[in-house]
């Protein structure tokens, strides 16, 4: 499993390329630049560094010179171990108050509600069966 212990700008270009459900070195600068202004160079660098560590995938676009790169796990894998460093340090463990402090930056959306809903249900199933 690759190390996720990423610096900051290696975590916001696999986040981008998430995002983006797989894109080239010029999406990712483009869609970065609003919050973290990079050259086309340093994203190039980034995006290999991300594919080396098994992160990231890439293949030749159809078209000219580029290559896409693609996520090779999804994005709750890659993140996941961020989330959980989070939840201790900041929330001592205490997941509530990080999905209360959630709320508050953000309201969710209805969509958003009725799917948190369903994963609320689905938790509850598995619980009574005595499931993780």
């Amino acid at each position: 499993m690759p190390d996720l212990n990423l610096p900051d700008a290696e975590r916001d270009v696999l986040a981008c390329v998430h995002r983006l459900g797989g894109a080239t070195a010029s999406a990712v600068r483009a869609a970065l630049h609003a919050y973290r202004p990079m050259s086309h160079g340093a994203v190039v660098t980034l995006l290999k560094r991300l594919e080396a560590k098994r992160l990231l995938t890439r293949q030749k676009a159809p078209t000219g010179k580029a290559y896409v790169y693609q996520p090779t796990r999804n994005h709750g894998a890659n993140f996941r171990g961020l989330i959980k460093e989070m939840l201790q340090r900041v929330f001592h463990g205490d997941g509530v108050a990080l999905v209360a402090s959630l709320f508050e930056t953000k309201a969710p959306s209805a969509a958003e509600v009725e799917k948190l809903q369903e994963m609320l249900n689905d938790l509850r199933r598995r619980r009574k069966k005595g499931e993780p």
